[in-house]
């Protein structure tokens, strides 16, 4: 357990510089820990071999931009998230109220034609029409509605 940090240690150190020769006398303790960093020695110096890359220009501007088109698509993907997430509740939400709607509605005209039915009913329960005999008088019977004009001739002789 404690040859690990000293070969972390010890790891870390060899990728800055070269360790110095009291720092190779602590790895020499531990054979393992020792061909470990021997490894990494050489693999440390072939890479310090290789040349640079050669970086653009424009690295620094291309990176910065980079970073704001990532910034605006976890923006975007915000937005998303918030249509996904509510778009369908207020589908759902929004197909209820119709229905319920359709429902009243249909309740209400059911109402209304039921209600309808019973005034129906009722009229016809009402007495029947007259039969054909108390038509026979219709005209006098119509007669006695109307006022009839003040006969002059009689008042004439009335005074």
């Amino acid at each position: 357990m404690k040859d690990k940090p000293l070969a972390d240690e010890l790891r870390e150190l060899l990728w800055r510089r070269r360790l110095t020769d009291a720092e190779r006398g602590r790895a020499a303790v531990r054979p393992e820990v020792r061909s470990a960093l021997e490894l990494d020695a050489h693999l440390t110096e072939i890479l310090t071999q290789l040349p640079a890359a050669s970086v653009p220009s424009n690295f620094t501007t291309r990176v910065l931009q980079a970073v704001e088109l990532e910034e605006a698509r976890s923006q975007a993907n915000g937005r998303r998230w918030f249509l996904v997430r509510w778009l369908p509740r207020v589908a759902v939400t929004a197909a209820v109220l119709v229905f319920a709607g359709v429902a009243w509605q249909q309740h209400e005209l059911v109402a209304q034609r039921t209600a309808m039915a019973h005034t129906l009913a009722r009229v016809t329960e009402v007495s029947a029409v007259p039969g054909v005999e108390a038509l026979n008088n219709f005209d006098a019977i119509q007669r006695m509605g109307q006022a009839q004009p003040p006969d002059e001739a009689l008042l004439a002789l009335m005074q």
